[in-house]
């Protein structure tokens, strides 16, 4: 048998677009909370900085795409507008689109960078480092007198 390539197996349970296809149509009942398209996303951490990257071919980065940030997650938006050509067949995918990423701290106020470059967006995110995790001890001072400087 060396040699030979095994057939990979399929689940029992296919996935419904397996069944149906990927055209088949949406039925807003199935998930009404889903109102956005997710945004293809990676995330990766090196030397105190996440980077997030997010797939949005085809935006106009200062007309459709926005950031936010809340606390500890940092959300991408974007809308893609379909334009008035007629097409015999089209795969695009328009509309709404919003993804969200809890980081593991708060997001700073300064230093977050984002760039827009062949329809990859890339957000750098400086964190702060942990704070040692464990035990430590905490020294107890004496409070100083504002007038002599002498301890009490």
């Amino acid at each position: 048998m060396s040699g030979t390539q095994m057939e990979r197996r399929r689940s029992l349970f296919p996935d419904l677009t397996d069944w149906f296809g990927a055209d088949f149509p949406r039925f807003p009942m199935w998930r009404p909370a889903l109102n956005a398209h997710p945004i293809p996303i990676e995330v990766t951490s090196d030397e105190g900085t996440y980077t997030l990257r997010a797939e949005l071919p085809g935006m106009d980065p200062e007309k459709d795409i926005e950031i936010t940030v809340d606390a500890d997650t940092l959300t991408v938006s974007a809308e893609h507008t379909e334009s008035a050509e007629e097409k015999d067949h089209s795969e695009f995918r328009y509309g709404f689109f919003r993804r969200s990423v809890r980081l593991p701290g708060r997001i700073p106020t300064e230093g977050v960078e984002a760039a827009y470059e062949d329809g990859i967006l890339t957000v750098r995110v400086p964190m702060e480092p942990e704070p040692p995790a464990g035990r430590r001890s905490i020294p107890v001072k004496r409070p100083q007198d504002t007038e002599t400087g002498e301890t009490s």
